[in-house]
C-alpha cells in the first residue's frame, strides 16, 4: 500500500515537469507567434474615395516592424506613387515618414491577422491610415486599408520583397 502511494508520488513528480516542457514547446515553437519583426515592403491601392482622382491610386511604402508579445511597433516611409498627377519614386528628403502601431491576434483555428495604425506626416498634414490584415505565410500578409485622406479604402499587401 505504502509503496504504490510512494511510486504514484515519484511518477507525479517526474511527469508533471516533462508535461510542461512539452507544453512549453508546443505553445512556443508550433502555436506561437511568428516572427514578423524586419524590413516589409508594402502597397496601397485604392478603391473608393470621396475625391476621384484618388481611385485607382497605388502607393508604396517601406516598414521596419518590431515585435514586443502581440504589439507591433515601427516606422514607414513612402518610395513609391502612381496617381492620376505621373508616376514618381521618392527618395532621400523626398520620402515622407510615419510611425506604425500595431497588434497580432494569434488564431488557433483560422488564419492570423494584424491590426495596423500608421500616422503619417505628409506634405501639408499628417494623415491617419488603419489597416486589417490576414497572413497567409512568413512572407506575406494582404487586406484592406481605409485612410482618413479624401475618405479612401482599399487593398493592400504587405511582403518581404521589394515591388
Amino acid at each position: 500500500m505504502i509503496d504504490n502511494i510512494i511510486a504514484g508520488v515519484i511518477a507525479a513528480l517526474i511527469s508533471g515537469p516533462i508535461l510542461a516542457l512539452f507544453f512549453f514547446f508546443l505553445k512556443e515553437k508550433l502555436f506561437g507567434i511568428p516572427d514578423i519583426t524586419g524590413k516589409w515592403y508594402f502597397e496601397m491601392e485604392t478603391v473608393n474615395s470621396d475625391y476621384n482622382p484618388y481611385k485607382g491610386m497605388v502607393l508604396r511604402y517601406v516598414a521596419v516592424i518590431w515585435r514586443e508579445g502581440n504589439k507591433l511597433a515601427g516606422t514607414v516611409e513612402k518610395i513609391y506613387e502612381n496617381s492620376s498627377t505621373g508616376e514618381r519614386e521618392y527618395v532621400g528628403e523626398k520620402r515622407s515618414r510615419g510611425h506604425l502601431e500595431g497588434f497580432y491576434e494569434l488564431n488557433y483555428l483560422s488564419k492570423d491577422k494584424v491590426y495596423i495604425h500608421i500616422k503619417e506626416q505628409g506634405s501639408g498634414r499628417e494623415s491617419t491610415n488603419y489597416f486589417e490584415l490576414i497572413r497567409k505565410n512568413n512572407n506575406l500578409i494582404t487586406g484592406a486599408f481605409n485612410s482618413f485622406v479624401a475618405n479612401q479604402d482599399g487593398l493592400t499587401r504587405w511582403q518581404r520583397e521589394k515591388f
